[in-house]
């Protein structure tokens, strides 16, 4: 019940997103921020319970890059199709700016466990940060409310970008290199 019920908010939330991602890929840098939550800064990482492949990181750690904040759980079959593309966007833009934050927020007790996580990581090839969020403090500060969900952060902290769901990888790539490009 509770997989179709998230598969179903996931088209929803993909469907809405695609609608509002127009102004993204017509190259309008004003309306980039209709795609994005209301609010223009990033918030922190905060209530984060363990750090993995990193030490601990903050928004403010990371003005000057492009960050892709990825929300998600290894017990979410959406999440893990995602995961393929997360990892090859952080390979090929790791040494161009770019910085993965994944947000690992679990459903399930059993996603709670730290080495349950850790296998999931490996298991995945998962090599950029992630942070455990417990408690979903992280999750509550962003208002996010879907697994899987991407959210990328400009150079200054900026929220330009949001994306719940499967899908549009080829739009949040183009959205990461519009902005590493602007540094460049």
């Amino acid at each position: 019940m509770i997989q179709s019920r998230r598969t179903v908010l996931t088209t929803i939330a993909g469907l809405a997103a695609a609608a509002l991602a127009a102004p993204v890929l017509a190259g309008d840098n004003r309306k980039l921020l209709q795609v994005a939550d209301a609010r223009a800064t990033a918030p922190d990482f905060v209530g984060i319970t363990k750090w993995f492949n990193s030490a601990p990181l903050s928004i403010g750690d990371l003005r000057g890059k492009v960050v892709l904040v990825d929300f998600w759980t290894y017990g979410c079959y959406n999440c893990v199709n995602t995961l393929p593309y997360v990892t090859k966007l952080y390979e090929t833009y790791k040494d161009k700016g770019l910085v993965v934050v994944g947000i690992h927020t679990p459903e399930f007790p059993f996603e709670r466990s730290a080495g349950n996580v850790q296998a999931a990581l490996r298991r995945h090839g998962i090599t950029y940060p992630v942070a455990q969020d417990n408690e979903s403090a992280t999750w509550n500060a962003w208002r996010n409310q879907y697994w899987p969900a991407q959210y990328i952060v400009d150079q200054r902290g900026n929220v330009v970008f949001s994306h719940a769901g499967e899908g549009q990888y080829d739009e949040i790539e183009h959205a990461v290199r519009r902005l590493l490009s602007a540094t460049s």
